[in-house]
């Protein structure tokens, strides 16, 4: 593990032309590693709008399999510019079987590991389930030069436990890919409301586990293909927070960005001396956890 790592991230809008998404991205990747970032994390399903607004079959023709097309793609340009990228891609296992997987490649373009999303959500304009099976791979952080990252997925991001399971195995960092955003029929207090609900709680993910949170978003309006909603404006938002929870970096609401922020990794160490929760956890009384409701 290094002391200080330089982490970049890409909120970016998408567009219907996959080409151009995935251009715009190497084009950010190649800026970021300049400027010396030497771990870049990209947003949920970068490659293509979120097309899980609507439910329908054709959807699934944008699958790939892992290894394939992008990750070779991603792989090159990790090892022409010596950075790990994290990515964030539509996996085909097999037929009728498709994941939401998050693929590391390592500065030397090899692969360094996947995590599948666990938690898929299925509300209006989030229609996951019909596109997802839930992960199989579990809390498993990946090994990577710059250390051990906990790689969890956008709706993965409300639950704790997802986040303590990452730091009990050891991670480093806490780190979201998300598309997140407004339904433009709710009120103005209730959108903002949303937003801070999604900072705040990984922001307690960071302070319960005395980890630095990296969660980067989307940004801008993508219509609805179906009509049937108003369509998702993505609240980017895209931040980096300590592991007291302070606020490292916050980027903006509305506009794309290409940024670099340093983290501090051995200030986990005293963060966590300070604030000793691992040592005080009642694991003898947390057996009840494991039921859905306790009755």
């Amino acid at each position: 593990m290094q002391n200080k790592i330089k982490v970049g991230f890409i909120q970016q809008h998408n567009t219907n032309d996959i080409n151009d998404n995935m251009q715009r991205l190497k084009k950010g990747i190649e800026q970021l590693a300049k400027q010396g970032a030497q771990l870049i994390v990209l947003q949920e399903l970068h490659n293509s709008l979120y097309f899980c607004q609507i439910e329908t079959v054709n959807n699934f023709d944008l699958a790939e399999p892992i290894p394939g097309p992008s990750t070779a793609f991603f792989s090159e340009i990790a090892a022409s510019n010596n950075v790990v990228i994290v990515t964030s891609l539509f996996e085909k296992r097999a037929a009728g079987l498709y994941h939401n997987t998050s693929v590391v490649i390592e500065k030397d373009g090899s692969i360094a590991g996947k995590y599948r999303k666990m938690h898929i959500p299925d509300d209006p304009a989030y229609y996951e389930k019909f596109y997802f099976t839930p992960g199989d791979l579990g809390f498993t952080p990946i090994q990577t030069s710059l250390g051990k990252l906990g790689i969890l997925v956008c709706w993965d991001q409300w639950y704790p436990e997802a986040a303590r399971l990452m730091a009990l195995n050891g991670a480093e960092l806490l780190i979201y890919p998300t598309a997140i955003g407004y339904e433009s029929s709710d009120a103005e207090e209730e959108k903002q409301r949303q937003r801070e609900a999604w900072t705040t709680v990984q922001r307690g993910h960071a302070v319960a586990n005395g980890l630095p949170v990296i969660a980067v978003n989307r940004v801008g309006f993508e219509p609805d293909p179906s009509q049937q909603t108003q369509g998702i404006t993505f609240w980017g938002s895209s931040f980096v927070a300590g592991s007291q929870g302070e606020f490292i970096y916050r980027a903006s609401e509305t506009e794309e960005e290409c940024t670099i922020v340093e983290i501090d990794l051995q200030r986990s160490e005293q963060v966590r001396r300070w604030w000793p929760f691992l040592r005080d956890r009642r694991i003898d009384e947390y057996h009840n956890i494991t039921k859905r409701f306790i009755d």
